[in-house]
C-alpha cells in the first residue's frame, strides 16, 4: 500500500487494470456532468475576442532568459460551466486570476496542464511541434479528474492565434523557443468533494533558452525506492500538478547526496522496475543478452507519462535505427538489468526525454551502495543515440526537415 504522498508503507501487490475510455477502472464513478457531451466540449472560435495590452513589456535579452521567469504580454482563457459548456474564448493582457478562497482547485487539486513550445525557423515562420499530442493528453488528464474535455482542433487553432499575438517574444535563434503552458483548473466555489461545475482553461507563455546553453552536460541519478512517484491504478499517466509536488522532497534529498535527479523505481515481484527519471521519460541503449543493440523504454502501463518526446523518439528510432540493426522496445526492465549491462560491458548509453531538454544524457546511477556507469566516456557528455535524437527532433521543430509533426502557424 502507498500513502497519499507516495511513500511506501508495504510492498504493493500486483494487479491487472483495464482501460475504459482512458480511465483505469477502479470503481469510481464518472463525473456527474457528461464531460464528453458535444454540447459541453464545443468551442466556438468565431467568438474569439482579442484585447491587446496598452503597456507592452520590454523583451529580455536571450542570454538573460530563465525558464518560467518571464512571461509574454497576453494570455488565452476560456471559461466552462456544466450547464452551458465552453464560453467564448478571450485573449487578454496577462493578468492575475481572481478566485474565491473556497475555489475547489485550492482544496482538492483539480488541476492539469501541458508543456509545449513554439519555434521560429530560419525564414521567420512560427511552428508548433505535435500540438495534437499535447491536446489529446490534456483531454485525458482533465477527464481523469472530472474536469471537462474540449475540441482539440479548436484549441490548437486558439493557441496558434495566441502565439501569433505574442510572436515578438519568440527568440529568433536556434535552441530558443516560446514555452507554452495550457492549464485547466476547477473553479467552483465549494468545499464539497465532487465534480466541479465550472472550470477555467488558460494558456500563458514564457520565452526560454536552450536547456544546455553550452552543450550537453550529463547528469547523475539516484535510484529511488523509499518514495514512489506512481503506482498501478493511480494517476501517474496524467499530467496533474498533484503528481509533481510530492516529488520535490525526494529530489531535494537526492541533491543533498550529490545527484541531479531521481530515477523512480517501482518494486514488484522482487524486482525494482525502472519507470521515469525526474520529470522525464527514460531510455536505455544496451547490447542485450542476444548480442543485439537494443533501445528500450518503460511501457505505457498507467504508471508513466505518455511523453510527446518519448513517442517521437520511438517513432524515429523505428524508422531510422531499426534499419541499422537496432531493436526498439517498450518493455519492463529493472535497475538490476542496467547494473548487469554495465558490469558485463554491454551498457551503451542512458538518457531522459522531455519537452524542456529534448534529451538529457545520464552519466551514472547511484543504486544502493553501488554506482552504475551508463556508458559515457570520461570526456563525453552525450552518447551517439542521444545526440542523433536531439538533432533529428530539433531539425523537425525548427523546420530544417519537412515533416508532418511540424505545425506551421
Amino acid at each position: 500500500m502507498l500513502s497519499s504522498c507516495g511513500f511506501r508503507s508495504t510492498r504493493a501487490a500486483s494487479r491487472t487494470f483495464h482501460l475504459v475510455n482512458g480511465f483505469q477502472s477502479r470503481g469510481y464513478a464518472m463525473a456527474a456532468h457528461d464531460i464528453l457531451n458535444p454540447k459541453l466540449t464545443t468551442i466556438d472560435n468565431s467568438k474569439l475576442t482579442i484585447t491587446k495590452t496598452t503597456t507592452p513589456k520590454e523583451l529580455i535579452p536571450n542570454d538573460e532568459l530563465v525558464f518560467g521567469k518571464h512571461f509574454t504580454d497576453h494570455m488565452l482563457s476560456l471559461e466552462w460551466t456544466a450547464t452551458d459548456g465552453w464560453q467564448p474564448p478571450r485573449i487578454t493582457p496577462y493578468q492575475n486570476l481572481s478566485l474565491d478562497p473556497a475555489t475547489c482547485v485550492f482544496h482538492y487539486a483539480f488541476e492539469c496542464f501541458e508543456g509545449m513550445k513554439a519555434y521560429k525557423d530560419q525564414k521567420g515562420n512560427v511552428r508548433l511541434f505535435r500540438p495534437d499530442k499535447n491536446m489529446a493528453r490534456l483531454n485525458r488528464s482533465s477527464a481523469r479528474i472530472a474536469l471537462p474535455n474540449f475540441d482539440p482542433k479548436a484549441m490548437i487553432d486558439l493557441v496558434a492565434q495566441f502565439v501569433k499575438t505574442d510572436e515578438r517574444f519568440i527568440p529568433a535563434a536556434r535552441g530558443y523557443s516560446l514555452y507554452l503552458r495550457p492549464t485547466m483548473i476547477g473553479t467552483q466555489r465549494t468545499l464539497g468533494v465532487g465534480p466541479p461545475g465550472s472550470a477555467l482553461l488558460y494558456t500563458i507563455a514564457s520565452p526560454v533558452g536552450p536547456y544546455y546553453p553550452t552543450g550537453f552536460k550529463a547528469v547523475s541519478l539516484e535510484a529511488t525506492t523509499y518514495a514512489v512517484r506512481a503506482w498501478p491504478g493511480g494517476v501517474g499517466n496524467s499530467k496533474l500538478g498533484a503528481n509533481y509536488a510530492p516529488c520535490i522532497v525526494p529530489q531535494m534529498q537526492a541533491a543533498s547526496r550529490g545527484f541531479h535527479q531521481n530515477l523512480w523505481l517501482f518494486e514488484e515481484a522482487g524486482e525494482e522496475w525502472v519507470t521515469e527519471v525526474g520529470t522525464m521519460n527514460l531510455f536505455a541503449a544496451i547490447i542485450n543478452k542476444d548480442g543485439k543493440k537494443e533501445l528500450m523504454t518503460a511501457p505505457l502501463d498507467g504508471t508513466i507519462l505518455e511523453g510527446v518526446t518519448r513517442d517521437s523518439i520511438l517513432e524515429l528510432a523505428r524508422e531510422r535505427l531499426v534499419p541499422e540493426g537496432w531493436e526498439v522496445n517498450e518493455r519492463r526492465f529493472s535497475v538490476r538489468e542496467l547494473a548487469e549491462a554495465d558490469k558485463e560491458g554491454r551498457m551503451l548509453e542512458v538518457f531522459g526525454a522531455g519537452t524542456a531538454a529534448v534529451v538529457s544524457p545520464v552519466r551514472n546511477i547511484g543504486w544502493k551502495d553501488s554506482m552504475i556507469n551508463c556508458g559515457l566516456e570520461a570526456d563525453k557528455e552525450a552518447g551517439p543515440i542521444a545526440q542523433r535524437m536531439k538533432d533529428w527532433i530539433e531539425g523537425i521543430q525548427y523546420g530544417d526537415e519537412t515533416h508532418p509533426w511540424s505545425f506551421k502557424i
